[in-house]
């Protein structure tokens, strides 16, 4: 991670506002909302990574360079950075060196549980202060926090919107003895905005699902999330080929089938693994080498999964599968639909959409097979962007319009709701005061206008999860999961 004074993760204008402030300001409350959906499909957000923003940066990094760093160290860091591009004398550094020498962050926050599926319009966590001479803190948090909040939200919500395809075809197509969390994994790290990213994005996939080729997932969630991968599933891989692989071979042997023969006798003999199979031609190897090799593939102590990398991989995925059931045969489940014998099954690594998932399913569902003949792979053109109606749609912060915003203050101990309401915004209007949120008819929603004290006092599902630089309330891994699935992961 790059190492700056945390208090320099902020937009520019950030480091003035607490000069513009109404004097005697003694209090702020601001709150996260996903205040519409740009998806038509969507209209909740998966609550999540919110404590690992929490772990990683208002604990371990605001600590690390700024509390326990030398004082004359980081107050002139921030006047070096600041002097020389915003200008001398615009910015109070006066507020930076109280809070150095207070020793913590005075902020508390209240949130929803993660794992939690909340409709747009209502807060999924809120801001504050708890000294009154850092009412200016919350907003000047906006920047990073915000930063670090949505893409684990939406990752967690494509995640979810994946297992939710995946139960409707298993619940009709499989016996319910099928482990669904395996169904699909996620293929993204290479193609994500950076490391960081990936992870995260893992993070929020392994919220519906066991599988990633993403390996620093696993450390990321037992730091942040409370497991264990050695006592729990955390996240699972899986021996596989690339064509570096494939084509090194062929490159010494002139042929596939002998690394293939290897694979199942030598290298993997007791082990399941999957073998890209179209470095030259996938329906060759499929068509001609794979009868050549029953003997082996059924002598296997495993699952040898075929996979095609290019081609319509609907098309390739679902013929593949009818092929395998032609040379290898299978049974007939409770349900009625065909399973492939346990030595084969077809694999496709990525560019699987929602759509194309669906599509896949509902082939093999017609032609009576199970779904659970297939592993998918989702890459990260489906963690950053979904198409509808023709239209694609990137994933940004703007996705679900996330953002936030100050809604009520406290000046020489009086309360002042506040709130944003644009003649021309629409979405944009904000809450007005401090909010509760409650269940009403099995549905989330908000109640705004209250003062701090009302809404302290009240019935309220924003709980607090930080305060004054300590994590009061930790979530684990398999509750996040049980919450977000109903107990059903």
């Amino acid at each position: 991670m790059y190492k700056t004074n945390p208090m320099l993760l902020i937009d520019y204008y950030k480091a003035v506002h607490a000069e513009m402030l109404p004097q005697n300001m003694t209090k702020s409350v601001s709150y996260f909302t996903p205040r519409m959906s740009r998806i038509d499909r969507w209209d909740k957000v998966v609550m999540f990574g919110l404590q690992g923003m929490i772990k990683t940066y208002l604990i371990d990094y605001f600590n690390r360079e700024f509390f326990e760093r030398p004082f004359g160290e980081v107050i002139g860091e921030y006047k070096r950075v600041l002097d020389n591009t915003l200008g001398q004398n615009v910015y109070g550094i006066e507020k930076i060196e109280k809070l150095h020498r207070l020793g913590y962050l005075p902020i508390e926050i209240m949130a929803l549980p993660e794992g939690t599926r909340v409709p747009v319009h209502v807060p999924m966590f809120g801001i504050t202060n708890t000294h009154p001479a850092f009412a200016w803190l919350p907003q000047a948090l906006e920047s990073l926090i915000s930063a670090e909040s949505w893409h684990p939200m939406i990752a967690a919500t494509v995640g979810y919107t994946y297992r939710e395809i995946v139960n409707k075809y298993y619940d009709i197509t499989c016996d319910d003895t099928i482990e669904r969390a395996k169904a699909l994994g996620a293929f993204d790290f290479r193609g994500e905005e950076c490391t960081e990213s990936a992870i995260k994005a893992g993070a929020g996939w392994c919220l519906s699902f066991l599988n990633t080729a993403t390996v620093p997932v696993v450390p990321y969630l037992e730091q942040m999330y409370d497991c264990d991968c050695t006592k729990e599933p955390v996240a699972f891989g899986s021996p596989s080929t690339e064509h570096a692989v494939m084509c090194s071979n062929f490159a010494v042997d002139g042929d596939e089938i002998t690394l293939l023969r290897r694979l199942l006798t030598e290298i993997y003999p007791n082990t399941s693994f999957s073998v890209v199979l179209d470095s030259y031609d996938y329906w060759h190897v499929i068509d001609t080498l794979l009868p050549q090799l029953k003997e082996e593939v059924l002598a296997h102590n495993g699952c040898m999964l075929m996979r095609g990398d290019s081609g319509d991989c609907v098309e390739v995925v679902t013929k593949t599968v009818f092929k395998l059931w032609k040379e290898f045969g299978g049974t007939v489940n409770s349900k009625g639909y065909k399973v492939l014998n346990p030595h084969v099954k077809a694999i496709y690594g990525d560019s699987i959409t929602v759509q194309r998932c669906e599509q896949i399913y509902q082939i093999l569902m017609e032609n009576g097979f199970a779904c659970s003949n297939v592993a998918l792979g989702v890459g990260s053109f489906s963690f950053q962007c979904i198409e509808e109606d023709g239209i694609l749609k990137p994933f940004t912060r703007d996705t679900f319009s996330s953002c936030i915003k100050a809604t009520y203050c406290e000046i020489a101990g009086k309360p002042y709701p506040i709130f944003k309401d644009p003649k021309d915004g629409g979405f944009k209007k904000s809450q007005k005061g401090c909010c509760v949120v409650f269940e009403e008819n099995g549905e989330l929603q908000y109640r705004d206008g209250l003062n701090w004290e009302e809404a302290a006092g009240a019935e309220n599902l924003l709980q607090t999860v930080f305060k004054d630089g300590v994590l009061v309330k930790e979530q684990s891994l398999q509750e996040i999961r049980d919450r977000l699935h109903d107990g059903a992961f």
